[in-house]
Parts: structure tokens; C-alpha cells; sequence
């Protein structure tokens, strides 16, 4: 059970636990604000019915243009919610691309085209539904239901996992925090290995260009960075010496390749020909925040970059593969002779 303190006159107090007074009250924040649960989705729909006349809580689309089904539980869930969501599954499974396109104008009131590339930055893809994930976001799992997931998940592939969530009050405010039962990210790729592409040995990795970390400093002074947070930060772990990488900025392209010649670091112990980084001219100075913190911190990997490109002269073409994920493995095969022909490998 998650606990959240609070620290003032450098004493801890807790934060008094509460409750949600309706799942609506969740689902509505999930459907503002999907990274609350860390997913980088665009609704499709809430409350949609089923053939067998059920409804789904949230149904959205990933940048990829596969389906998330979300169901909700304020309170302890019984292992009944994994029967019902796989019942879910296996209706959504069955779904067209023209059936995916209609619920989007029946629920949302606009082409699904318009708002997936708002959203995504992206044209959407000809077909739809090639794969398709269930989340269930719950307070409490009860340790069948658990099995269940996690035998499905890791024995089979199932696309399946569990969201967690803890509300806490202070001073009249609201606290939310959340977390994964599995690695969502794991949970995807072993899903996707069963019927997309094999993966190619390449990996796709975003930059993060923002106040906090620099394209300019990284192709500079060789590493790629990521950090605020365990939640990101840990996504470099799967980063090992040797490995081949496609760097990404959202929203501009793909803007450096290069090989991994130093593993995962905190940015201030990171050395540039025997120079400590933190003691180079930066760009973006900000890498330095919460540096002793090793939660917070800004984490690196030493990359030597063997072609890159500044964000103004990133390479993109419609359709290419892009998603939220700070490092995940590049599969797509037009993406991958694209890059390879774009960057000279």
C-alpha cells in the first residue's frame, strides 16, 4: 500500500488517505489527463456499448493506431473484472477499421483523421486495430485477480495490466498517485512481438528537448538523457553498450543516430574526456536539477553519435513511427529503411 508523507520544519507527517466518491470522478481524469496512468492515448469514446450490450469505460487509440480498453474500479476489484475486460477484448478484437472510424464520429462528433493527427502530430494509420491492449485501473487487486494478470501477461503475451491508484487529502486538496502492477511498456512489447514485425536491433529513443535537457548539449557532448522521475529515467536501464539507437523529438523527427558506449549514469557523475558534464557550457543548464535526488535526477547514457541533425532539420515522413516511449525497440520496417537511408547506415 502506498503511503505519501508530508515534510515541513524537516519532520514527516502523514497524508491522510481517502477515497474517490465515484469512479466517473476517475474516469474523467483519466480521460483529461491519460498520463496520470502514464499512457500516451487519444480517446475514442466512453461508455461504449458492446454487441452484447455492455459498455466499456474508456476505449482510445495509441499513436500506433491500436486500440486501449480502460476499465474502472474505485474500490478492491474481484477477480470478475478480468473475465469482463477479456470479454471486452474479444469484442474489440473483432472491430474494422470503418467500425473504429464510426464509433470515433458517434462519440466525439469529428473525423478521426482530424483528431489523431492533432493529437499524435501524425497521419493515421490506413488500418486500425492490429493489436489491442486492456488496462484495468483499480485502488486495490485482490490476489487472484493478480495471478491472473500476470500469468497472462508474462506466460502468454496478453496485452493486460493493472493500474493502481491512491487518493490522499490535504488541506481540502485532492492527492492522486499511481503505479503499474507490470512494466507497461513490457507488457506491450511482448504483446506486439506476436504480431507485428520482428524487431530489427535498432533502437528508438526520444530526446525530450525541454527545459531540463538540451539536443544540442546531447549531440555535443555524446549521451542521451531523460530524467523527473524513476517512471522515465528507468527506461534507460534497457540501454546496454553496443546497442544501435534512432534518437527522436516529438513533434519534429528523428534527429541522430549513434551507438551506446556508456551505460546509465546520474548526469552529474557523466564525464566528457575525463570532464565532469556539469562542469561543461551548457545549453540547458536545468539538467542539474534535483541532482542529489536520486529519484528526481537527470540520468544519462553515453551515446557516440554517428550522424545527427539539429530539431529544425529533423527527418519525418508520414507514417513513421513515433510514440511517448523514452527508449522501446524500433520495429516498423518502412521507418527502419527510412532511417537507414536518411542516416547512411
Amino acid at each position: 500500500m502506498t503511503s505519501l508523507f508530508r515534510a515541513q520544519n524537516n519532520k514527516l507527517s502523514p497524508v491522510k488517505r481517502s477515497v474517490l466518491p465515484s469512479e466517473k470522478q476517475l474516469e474523467d481524469w483519466i480521460v483529461e489527463n491519460p498520463l496520470i496512468i502514464g499512457l500516451d492515448i487519444m480517446l475514442i469514446g466512453r461508455q461504449v456499448i458492446t454487441s452484447f450490450n455492455k459498455y466499456i469505460d474508456i476505449l482510445a487509440i495509441d499513436s500506433e493506431g491500436d486500440l486501449i480498453i480502460i476499465e474502472l474500479k474505485k474500490e478492491r476489484t474481484s477477480r470478475d473484472i478480468v473475465g469482463q475486460i477479456l470479454d471486452y477484448a474479444s469484442w474489440v478484437s473483432t472491430l474494422t477499421t470503418k467500425q473504429v472510424h464510426d464509433i470515433t464520429i458517434e462519440k466525439l462528433g469529428r473525423p478521426l483523421s482530424e483528431l489523431f493527427l492533432e493529437r499524435f502530430d501524425k497521419p493515421l494509420p490506413e488500418n486500425l486495430n492490429d493489436n489491442h491492449s486492456m488496462i484495468i485501473v483499480a485502488s486495490e487487486f485482490d490476489p487472484s485477480s493478480k495471478r491472473i494478470v500476470e500469468y497472462l501477461a508474462e506466460t502468454h503475451g496478453v496485452g493486460i495490466n493493472t493500474a493502481f491508484f491512491n487518493v490522499f487529502e490535504h488541506n481540502g486538496e485532492i492527492l492522486l498517485a499511481t503505479d503499474w502492477l507490470m512494466d507497461q511498456q513490457e507488457v506491450v512489447e511482448r504483446s506486439e512481438s506476436k504480431k507485428k514485425a520482428p524487431w530489427s536491433g535498432y533502437w528508438y529513443a526520444n530526446v525530450g528537448e525541454d527545459a531540463a535537457r538540451s539536443w544540442e548539449d546531447m549531440r555535443k557532448y555524446g549521451f542521451l538523457a531523460a530524467g523527473g522521475g524513476s517512471f522515465y529515467s528507468k527506461r534507460l536501464d534497457q540501454l546496454n553498450i553496443g546497442d544501435p539507437l534512432f534518437a527522436y523529438q516529438k513533434g519534429m523527427g528523428y534527429v541522430g543516430y549513434g551507438i551506446v558506449t556508456q551505460t546509465k549514469c546520474l548526469a552529474k557523475d557523466f564525464e566528457v574526456e575525463e570532464r565532469p558534464l556539469f562542469d561543461l557550457e551548457l545549453k540547458g543548464p536545468n539538467i542539474k536539477h534535483d541532482s542529489d535526488d536520486v529519484e528526481l535526477a537527470e540520468y544519462v547514457v553515453g551515446i557516440d553519435w554517428q550522424k545527427t541533425y539539429s530539431l529544425i532539420e529533423a527527418k519525418k515522413f508520414p507514417g513513421a513511427f513515433a510514440n511517448q516511449n523514452i527508449v522501446c525497440k524500433l520495429r516498423d520496417p518502412a521507418t527502419i529503411e527510412f532511417l537507414k537511408t536518411t542516416f547512411g547506415i
